[in-house]
This record gives structure tokens, C-alpha cells and sequence, in this order.
């Protein structure tokens, strides 16, 4: 019978090194993939925080939103007639000073009664009301009309009584002014859109988002009719822009 002897493994040098550098690669790739995953986890984005220096501009749309009774208020025109609601920014020691007027009663003539809040806004964008001063608002300043995005708000009529008290009379708080007929018009003032107010003062129109004009037409027995207001609805908003309707009444 025949023995094989073994025959003894001869060493290589370049096919050890090779075998542990594989060896090497293949361990760092396990350790640094967990068990089951085709890929590493991915840090969740995060949005930058606002950066700049603070404008104008981003001063006054801040203050806008801290109050759903500022929706619709554009900057002051001193060329509108009749305008009832605006907003002034001006410079502050840090910042911007934004001054909100919200006036009704014979507006066309500058508007009898006014309130007014003033707001500072600090570089940091931290918005802070320092002011609010005027007349009780009336009625027609209410809570937000619900729907569609577009427009919506009330059309109510005072004053009521002569003489105005303080602590206000609750009697002679404005009225609501129903069939009161309300247009739109787009930028290039072609009327778009019309409505009239329920019993309650109430009228909503739902639009695009883009920028109007809306103007009240005068109503039987109201001396005064409440002017044009520019408005702006968003195309970020599922509400209505609240713009309501001041009347004057007359009554002194």
C-alpha cells in the first residue's frame, strides 16, 4: 500500500498581507452598519432660523399676525380716501416701531373715532405690544367670520346713539346693516366678485389668492359709506381675510 505524506503549506508574503487586508475592510464595514440596514439613518432636516438683518417690511407682517382683527390692514395711503384701517412702521432705538389705526364714523371726512395699538419689534423679531390707546372698538371689529379662503367680515352702522359714554352703553353699540351690497375688484379694477350682508351684518366671498380692492355700496338712509380697502388675501391661508364695513349713520 501507498502513503501519501501531507504536503506542507508553503508561505506566501503577499498572500497574507492580501487575506488581512481583506479581513481588515470586511470588519470595518460590519462594525460601522448595523445588522439588517441598507444604508446609515439620515438626520432629519431642520429649517434655518431667520437670518438678517430685520426689515421694514417683515416688522409690519409680523405685528399683522399677531391679531386676526389686523387681516386685510395695508400700509397708510395719503392719497385713499376714506381709508378706515393702516399700519406705519417708522425706526426704533433697536428694531421698528409698527403703529396699527383702526377709525370709523364718517371715514371720508378722517374718521371721528380711532384705536390705535403700537407694537415694538427688536431685531431678534420678538414682537411686544408697548401702546394701546382710543375708543372702545365698536361691534363691527368681531371675531373672525369662518369659511373658504377670500374675504369676509361685517357691515355695521353707527354711531347709534348722540352721545357716547364711558363705560360704553351696550344699547348703543353699532347696528348691523344688512343688504348692503359689497364688490371686488381685481388689480386692474374690474369687478370680480359681489355680495350682500345677511341680517346679521354678515358676507363672505370666497377668491384666489391675490390682491383686491373691496367697496361697499351705499345704502338707504346711511349718510356715510365706507371707502375702498386694498386687501390681500394669501396663498397660504385657509381662512377668510376679515375686512369689515364701518357705515355712518349720521346721528350727532
Amino acid at each position: 500500500m501507498t502513503v501519501r505524506r501531507p504536503v506542507p503549506m508553503r508561505y506566501h508574503p503577499r498572500l497574507a498581507a492580501g487575506l488581512a487586508l481583506l479581513i481588515v475592510v470586511v470588519g470595518a464595514c460590519s462594525a460601522g452598519q448595523p445588522a439588517g440596514s441598507a444604508s446609515p439613518p439620515v438626520a432629519p432636516s431642520v429649517s434655518p432660523a431667520p437670518s438678517g438683518p430685520l426689515t421694514a417690511d417683515e416688522a409690519a407682517t409680523l405685528v399683522l399676525a399677531t391679531d386676526p382683527r389686523f387681516s386685510g390692514i395695508g400700509p397708510l395711503d395719503p392719497d385713499l380716501i376714506g381709508q378706515d384701517r393702516w399700519f406705519e412702521v417708522g425706526p426704533a432705538t433697536t428694531g421698528f416701531t409698527v403703529t396699527i389705526t383702526i377709525g370709523w364714523g364718517d371715514c371720508p371726512a378722517g374718521c371721528i373715532n380711532r384705536h390705535v395699538w403700537r407694537y415694538e419689534v427688536a431685531p431678534d423679531r420678538t414682537v411686544r405690544l408697548v401702546e394701546e390707546t382710543g375708543e372702545p372698538l365698536p361691534g363691527t371689529f368681531r371675531a373672525p367670520v369662518p369659511g373658504e379662503p377670500g374675504i369676509a367680515g361685517y357691515a355695521l352702522a353707527g354711531p347709534v346713539c348722540p352721545v357716547v359714554t364711558d363705560p360704553p352703553d351696550p344699547s348703543c353699540s353699532d347696528r348691523p346693516v344688512s343688504g348692503a351690497v359689497v364688490l371686488v375688484r381685481d388689480a386692474g379694477g374690474r369687478e370680480i366678485a359681489r355680495a350682500t350682508t345677511a341680517a346679521d351684518g354678515r358676507y363672505s366671498i370666497p377668491l384666489a389668492p391675490g390682491s383686491y380692492t373691496v367697496e361697499a355700496q351705499p345704502v338707504e338712509r346711511l349718510m356715510g359709506t365706507p371707502g375702498p380697502q386694498p386687501v390681500t388675501v394669501p396663498a397660504d391661508v385657509t381662512q377668510p381675510v376679515q375686512v369689515d364695513l364701518a357705515y355712518d349713520t349720521g346721528i350727532r
